[in-house]
């Protein structure tokens, strides 16, 4: 009998070294493979009772999805959307949140052949407006709790084009009534002919400068995210991995969805409002979670939290991506539960491109060393390689089609090739490389502050200053200065019980100085109530290196 747990080697050769870390990875790709057929139906065929999802929220309310579950309400729900008028190459804007109508949603549009945009419901009328016209929709699909169904009303009159609307948890005039009108949907859906190379996921993402660009993935990106799960997540088959994302941004479909359900795991799904620490550590003793990834920030509130009054016993892998993780924070949770932070990086437009692989063995405070996914390497501003130690950009290599690197920025031609020249697609992230081969994060390309001849790097600075208890977020930058040229400055959000003074301020400039090469040190310390942020959270900089700080 076929091991579903297995399915993946279906969709990919791999090659190990001698400590058993995988070390080649050639990705296998059907003419017309499309996970949601390929894969979820596959499964629903041959073990239809495997669990895919254990879902809850914060009301109380809880689901358990089988495989066979997820192949019928995707069925249902595309056959809701045909009708509506929804077909191959459709664009389709999807806000919502944590709701477990997004799995059934997403995989409708790839059996469609249609292309989905996952969005944040914290979307105002201007950014809906924005992304409706730029990326052409037909149909949107969303949540009805807050206020964003009536944001896309208020921008519903700009729209270039009619829009068919669809509300998740809720009735409104106007709107299809989702849930209700999925009851009298046939679970059957004869697959629609496509192919690999079709357009299928498109992510707006937010930078920290000008209009959020657009990401467009086609079918194969699904497999390249074998390596996420199988090889960072290390998920476990028959247990619960839990990613800690909203299915706006793309870390929903790396830790919630594609490599995964590969490998015949369940992911769970915690639908929440807001974040509080000691609930999302009850709900890892409560279901027994078994791999678990989450961004340094998250980790930081659980030892905050403290961590001693819960059973994680459960957990057998951890993993972190997104921002500096520090060593405190990796010692920590060492600490409370044995398990060592396995961190990577990756980006929007990419999947997993530096990671601490299963098997290997983590420096804390490094992304880990490049995955056998791409050919990655460190190039200076005219494209040249760097030596060991040296400040440069992560580039990859793409002289031609790249399995899990985006197609392009959609409709943007200038974009796609100011990223994507001489064979190489130039990430905008810096780095630099130790004699081992593992990646040391730096910054942003336009992040990099240099002072007095020195190339200093934010996240570093950052990653130190996050271990003194007064602070609770601070964002690095470059100053003017007229000796120096540019000078180091940290903006900083203080714990609560923390007051600025010139004492603090002199003792977190002494902190740094003794923690890292005292050249690094914030000579101007700001103190702010929040950080200037995106819509997806990333820090804007660019605000923060104005003269007025605003």
């Amino acid at each position: 009998m076929e091991r579903m747990d297995l399915l993946y080697q279906k969709f990919c050769r791999e090659e190990f070294d001698k400590n058993g870390v995988l070390c080649g990875f050639c990705p296998v790709v059907p003419e017309d493979f499309n996970f949601a057929y390929d894969c979820v139906d596959y499964i629903a065929d041959h073990e239809p009772d495997r669990r895919a999802m254990v879902w809850c929220d914060d009301k109380g309310r809880q689901r358990t999805f089988t495989f066979r579950d997820m192949s019928r309400y995707s069925s249902q729900t595309a056959n809701l959307l045909a009708a509506g008028g929804v077909k191959r190459g459709d664009r389709v804007l999807v806000i919502l949140k944590r709701h477990y109508q997004f799995w059934f949603t997403i995989l409708a549009l790839h059996k469609l052949g249609a292309v989905i945009i996952p969005a944040t419901n914290l979307l105002t009328k201007k950014d809906i407006v924005y992304r409706a016209n730029a990326a052409g929709i037909s149909a949107v699909v969303c949540t009805a709790d807050g206020e964003v169904s009536q944001a896309v009303e208020a921008a519903e009159p700009e729209f270039a084009a009619p829009v068919e609307k669809y509300l998740v948890h809720g009735s409104r005039e106007g709107w299809h009534d989702f849930d209700r009108e999925l009851e009298d949907c046939s679970p059957e859906f004869p697959r629609v002919p496509g192919k690999a190379s079709d357009p299928m996921l498109l992510y707006f993402s937010s930078g920290t400068t000008g209009y959020p660009k657009m990401v467009l993935h086609d079918h194969t990106y699904a497999i390249a995210h074998i390596i996420t799960a199988r090889h960072w997540h290390n998920v476990v088959p028959d247990g619960l991995h839990l990613t800690v994302a909203d299915t706006g941004w793309g870390k929903a479909v790396w830790g919630k969805l594609y490599g995964q359900w590969f490998c015949g795991a369940g992911v769970f799904v915690y639908d929440f409002d807001k974040f509080a620490p000691k609930d999302l550590l009850h709900k890892i003793q409560q279901y027994r979670i078994t791999t678990f990834c989450a961004p340094p920030t998250i980790y930081r509130f659980f030892i905050k939290e403290g961590m001693e009054g819960y059973d994680l016993s459960s957990l057998v892998y951890a993993t972190t991506a997104g921002e500096a993780l520090n060593p405190e924070v990796y010692n920590r949770f060492l600490e409370y539960t044995g398990l060592r932070l396995m961190e990577g990086f990756g980006q929007t437009e990419t999947v997993l491109s530096l990671a601490n692989l299963v098997g290997s063995t983590p420096k804390p405070g490094s992304m880990g060393k490049p995955s056998p996914l791409y050919q990655i390497a460190v190039v200076d501003s005219d494209g040249v390689p760097v030596s060991t130690g040296d400040v440069g950009e992560i580039v990859i290599r793409a002289d031609g089609p790249t399995v899990g690197l985006m197609m392009e920025y959609y409709q943007d031609p200038e974009k796609t090739r100011e990223a994507w020249h001489d064979g190489w697609y130039h990430t905008g992230d810096t780095v630099w490389q130790d004699e081992d081969g593992y990646f040391w994060y730096v910054g942003r390309t336009d992040d990099v502050i240099k002072s007095s001849g020195y190339r200093i790097g934010p996240f570093e600075i950052e990653s130190v200053l996050m271990e003194h208890p007064a602070v609770l977020e601070c964002a690095v930058t470059g100053a003017p200065d007229p000796v120096r040229g540019t000078v180091v400055k940290a903006t900083i959000v203080l714990m609560k019980g923390y007051t600025p003074t010139p004492e603090l301020t002199k003792e977190l400039q002494d902190y740094v100085k003794h923690q890292t090469a005292p050249y690094k040190y914030p000579r101007i310390v700001e103190y702010v109530a929040e950080l200037p942020k995106t819509i997806s959270g990333k820090i804007r900089r660019v605000e923060l290196r104005r003269p007025d700080g605003r």
